[in-house]
């Protein structure tokens, strides 16, 4: 489990309220990411959107190694801008373009890219504490505490979770777990038995 600084947690899930707030979305009504990035002023493309992509590199990130990448984010001309996979499935895409999301929000640092003097090689920095913090705060923005507690009191399953709010059931049973939730409601539902 990452190690956040103090009352990260508590603020992401705050901050996934908020937002869900402003963007007009009750705890039952499901997150659009495209809704979110338009909210942010963040553009969505694939790599089909990239202008001059040579053919060779959108045929590697398409066909021939789709499941080797996921999203990235980047400011290109002073605007925000995350590139997706569109060949992962919808509830993969809503979390990998949430989590690029999610470091605008936080203001994050972008990565550096090092070139090999040749410029043969590429590789980009990383940081772990950013990338724990984007994908905790994506993934409260998803599914925050509120929305999981009425889904639950709905009797939905994990299916039915996922289903409704556009996210992968390995999603749902993470936040489940990590919030209480179920925990919380189960006791109580054996406190009444």
């Amino acid at each position: 489990m990452p190690s956040f600084d103090r009352g990260f947690k508590s603020w992401a899930e705050h901050t996934s309220l908020t937002l869900r707030r402003e963007l007009g979305l009750a705890h039952d009504n499901p997150l659009e990411p495209a809704g979110l990035a338009r909210y942010l002023d963040v553009d969505l493309w694939t790599p089909s959107d990239v202008p001059g992509l040579p053919k060779d590199v959108l045929n590697q990130l398409l066909k021939q190694d789709p499941w080797g990448w996921s999203a990235v984010s980047l400011v290109s001309d002073g605007r925000g801008l995350v590139i997706y996979n569109p060949r992962k499935s919808k509830g993969r895409q809503a979390s990998d373009i949430t989590h690029e999301l999610a470091h605008f929000i936080l203001d994050h640092e972008p990565s550096t890219m090092i070139l090999s003097h040749d410029g043969g090689i590429a590789m980009r920095t990383f940081d772990r504490k950013q990338e724990d913090e984007a994908n905790w705060l994506a993934w409260c923005l998803l599914l925050p505490r509120e929305t999981l507690v009425w889904a639950k009191r709905m009797r939905l399953s994990t299916a039915g979770i996922a289903a409704r709010f556009g996210v992968a059931e390995v999603l749902v049973t993470f936040r489940l777990k990590v919030t209480g939730v179920e925990f919380q409601l189960g006791r109580r539902s054996l406190r009444k038995a």
